[in-house]
């Protein structure tokens, strides 16, 4: 799994953070994370082809995380984009794409997918290999945290499988893919010859919100979390009225949490640089960074997270 912050600020973008915005790539698909004003000049300054994202999931519809969609959009539709884009978001999603649509006279060639996310910690895409879920969170307006996380098939006992009796082959892979076989009149299955669950790499992003306990459970042992801590504990009241996370208390969540990795982002304008925030969130929770706009992160299974 490879995620690249594309932006960094919270509601003013500053020269050197842009508006929210995360690409990540996992398996076969591309994922777009929020999509703030100029994401797509971001993309290209990464050196990510805006025409292989497959996937847009919005946390909110506040503008710092979802202005860039309408330019994203028409810029794919003046590529020649033909295949689907799916985009998920909390209630509201849906209207504001019928607007993006008609917004510019631009005709859009290629069909949007919309799906409005309505349930709390459901999964709202699975393929084999990864899912995706959402969770709700409190922020002054609907808001999901997402949380992607690979799917590690389990280990198959070939060995076990022979002395069962099934012959290498084409029998092995309905075994593998949990489908139950028949040799010679018995019925063999996979349970019988698959080894225990394997945990994969997952990460968790929180959106807006105030901090919450529900999080802690939703980040449970995850590789990384991407928590937002837009402010420092001395205006904490502040934060709170604001719907935002101090970064000590992004801190507590992830260590309560047992996340290997904390990164926090959503930096308020009136910070400088980001010192003052990681300081005193590794007070708490010593493995922590800062995300930078154009900072890529490596997870790979049981390999130590790796930042450019």
């Amino acid at each position: 799994m490879e995620l690249t912050f594309l932006g960094t600020a919270s509601a003013i973008p500053t020269r050197k953070r842009n508006h929210t915005a995360i690409i990540v790539k996992i398996s076969n698909r591309t994922i777009l994370l929020d999509c703030g004003e100029a994401t797509q000049k971001q993309i290209m300054k990464a050196e990510v082809s805006p025409m292989k994202i497959d996937d847009i999931y919005i946390t909110h519809l506040h503008g710092d995380h979802i202005l860039g969609l309408p330019g994203i959009i028409q810029s794919l539709a003046f590529r020649g984009r033909t295949r689907p884009l799916n985009i998920y978001g909390p209630k509201g999603i849906t209207e504001l794409l019928d607007h993006i649509r008609h917004l510019g006279y631009c005709t859009i060639g290629y069909e949007i997918i919309v799906h409005e996310i309505t349930d709390d910690d459901v999964v709202i895409y699975q393929q084999n290999d990864f899912k995706v879920m959402a969770k709700k969170m409190k922020h002054t307006v609907p808001d999901y945290a997402y949380k992607i996380e690979e799917i590690r098939q389990p280990k198959f006992l070939r060995n076990k499988a022979i002395e069962l009796g099934v012959p290498p082959g084409p029998l092995f892979g309905k075994l593998q893919a949990g489908k139950p076989v028949t040799v010679d009149d018995k019925v063999i299955n996979p349970e019988e010859v698959l080894g225990p669950p394997r945990k994969g790499v997952k990460f968790v992003f929180s959106g807006d919100t105030i901090p919450q306990e529900s999080m802690i459970d939703f980040a449970k042992d995850a590789d990384l979390l991407i928590h937002e801590a837009t402010f420092t504990k001395d205006i904490k009241e502040k934060s709170l009225e604001n719907g935002h996370t101090v970064a000590e208390d992004a801190a507590k969540i992830a260590k309560q949490a047992n996340v290997e990795k904390l990164i926090i982002t959503h930096l308020s304008n009136r910070y400088t640089d980001s010192k003052p925030l990681v300081d005193e969130a590794r007070n708490i929770f010593e493995n922590t960074t800062y995300a930078e706009d154009f900072m890529t992160v490596i997870i790979e299974n049981k390999k130590p997270i790796t930042i450019k």
